[in-house]
């Protein structure tokens, strides 16, 4: 039996509705009153026409047949409620990197054809200038944030639109399992590209879709029931909301009759926000993003003394997480330390558990469906087999990337008559049956949970008129994982500085993508075709 993640919450709503589902600072959701403001939040876009127009059965892995809305904001209530809405009006959610300048936002939208958008005020300046470069014209939900930034022109108030909109379910569609959840993504991909999900895959794949014993659930009844019995612990989301890891760890814990908490802090990680939060609410299951998380928040436990004895587990989740910072945790907490790994398009994988006396990093037991494929692409690998391959998935995948049917097939290969999700991680599959993540094998840098394709850098330095070339790699940082590098040649004569190369970098991408060093040389490697040699980039890095 397959489930949608609208009919989930429903179910799990009418079975424990008084229980806490959501807090945000003083706003306390029982389950009750999130479904009903998120039923409320898909009338009115079902009243503004919007949701399924084409069945799957119809459509292409790279093609939807449903609109889709764009969620552009901070963590909070209306983060959770924008995408249980969005599923409940048969209206595919997308995740919005707020970090994004005008030239990003702009791309992002026409690229997914976003119906609609639901924005925080803060971003309401940045969105006006990007509309009238947009294809379509949204449907604009404007929720207030005490910026004080009025509405945009046609814009609705969003506390405003749910509270005059029918909060019963009579007047909405029927969802299925083949709805779509939309998930974007940079990483090997280049630009950002849309990862396609049919709702009961990634419902199974990382979103509460399993029991204990990691088996499917069978009927919505053993999904109600675990709820009622099992529900009712605290998870603290860590990371944005317009992560995966985030948004996974979220609705598997509603999928579970759990409370999902997010600090007071939404803007960056706070860490006295977050240790305080944990111990004013009790929770006892708490999410990160790797050590760019782990390093301040483990300073401040050196510093300040926090009530933490409700917590079981600390999660990371999106980037690496060292051994060093794993030690940290276990030793002033006395808890266990699980370092998850999948991608946005493979979903959860497998999992490290860490415990005092067992710490390591970058082995993974497998999950159900992880495994390592050739590096040819014409088999899969079985534990023991020497051979370096790629980490892949089987099962419960992705249908592809929004509109680009060329990058489907190259990602989601078939090997053998079974399909595989093939991100470009490397592997090797051990005789323990442990697989052994190497790292991506590409260009994608992974710097504190966010991942940044180089050539995207690259492009942005071009731009300033004293930069002859350019290319950018990653290098080790303690704190984010990774950085990015510039390799630059200067134009003859050029005096242009990193300050300057920055500001003009500044006005095309986010600001976390920018450079933390450069590197000036009179030439660039290059091969024959053109192409950048990244061998060579990383050499002139580690030299400074």
């Amino acid at each position: 039996m397959e489930f949608d993640l609208a009919r989930v919450n429903e179910a799990v709503a009418a079975a424990v509705p008084d229980r806490e589902a959501l807090i945000f600072r003083d706003r306390r959701f029982t389950y009750a009153e999130l479904a009903e403001r998120s039923r409320r939040l898909a009338a009115v876009l079902a009243g503004h026409g919007l949701g399924a127009h084409r069945e799957r059965d119809s459509l292409g892995g790279h093609e939807s047949g449903q609109d889709h809305l764009a969620i552009y904001a901070y963590n909070g209530n209306e983060w959770v409620e924008s995408m249980l809405g969005a599923f409940k009006a048969r209206v595919a959610p997308l995740n919005v990197n707020y970090r994004y300048v005008e030239e990003e936002l702009t791309y992002l939208l026409n690229n997914s054809g976003a119906g609609a958008i639901a924005y925080h005020a803060e971003f309401a300046p940045t969105l006006a200038k990007v509309l009238p470069s947009l294809e379509r014209k949204p449907l604009l939900l404007q929720i207030d944030d005490g910026s004080g930034e009025a509405l945009l022109d046609g814009a609705l108030d969003y506390e405003k639109a749910l509270a005059g909109a029918d909060p019963s379910s009579e007047a909405l569609p029927e969802t299925s399992p083949d709805d779509l959840y939309i998930l974007y993504t940079g990483g090997t991909t280049g630009m950002p590209k849309g990862v396609l999900w049919r709702s009961a895959d990634i419902f199974v794949s990382a979103m509460g879709g399993r029991n204990p014993a990691r088996e499917e659930w069978q009927s919505l009844e053993e999904v109600v029931e675990n709820a009622k019995a099992a529900g009712g612990m605290r998870l603290l989301v860590g990371p944005p909301m317009m992560h995966g890891a985030a948004q996974w760890a979220s609705f598997t814990a509603l999928s579970a009759g759990n409370t999902v908490v997010f600090g007071n802090e939404s803007r960056r990680m706070e860490p006295q926000d977050f240790w305080g939060t944990i111990e004013r609410e009790k929770v006892a299951t708490a999410l990160i993003v790797g050590d760019a998380f782990a390093k301040p928040l483990v300073e401040d436990l050196e510093k300040r003394s926090y009530d933490t004895s409700s917590m079981v587990a600390l999660v990371s989740g999106g980037a690496p997480l060292s051994t060093a910072h794993k030690e940290a945790f276990i030793d002033k907490l006395g808890i266990m330390v699980l370092d998850a790994i999948g991608s946005s398009e493979t979903g959860s994988q497998g999992a490290n558990p860490a415990t005092k006396g067992n710490v390591s990093t970058g082995k993974f037991v497998p999950g159900p469906g992880a495994c390592v494929v050739s590096a040819e692409l014409d088999r899969k690998l079985e534990p023991g087999d020497e051979e370096m391959g790629w980490f892949a998935q089987t099962g419960r995948v992705p249908l592809g990337y929004l509109g680009d049917a060329e990058k489907t097939a190259k990602t989601f290969p078939v090997i053998d008559g079974t399909r595989y999700s093939v991100p470009g991680d490397r592997a090797r599959y051990t005789p323990e049956g442990v697989i052994d993540v190497l790292g991506r094998d590409s260009v994608t840098i992974n710097s504190g949970g966010e991942k940044i394709f180089a050539e995207e850098v690259e492009n942005a330095l071009k731009l300033h008129p004293d930069v002859y070339d350019a290319v950018c790699c990653g290098r080790p940082s303690e704190r984010w994982g990774q950085e990015v590098v510039a390799i630059v040649r200067l134009r003859d004569g050029a005096t242009a500085g990193e300050a300057d190369l920055s500001e003009e970098a500044a006005r095309h991408i986010a600001r976390y993508k920018l450079p933390k060093l450069y590197v000036f040389r009179d030439e660039i490697v290059r091969s024959p075709s053109g192409k950048a040699d990244y061998r060579w980039a990383k050499e002139q890095a580690e030299k400074g």
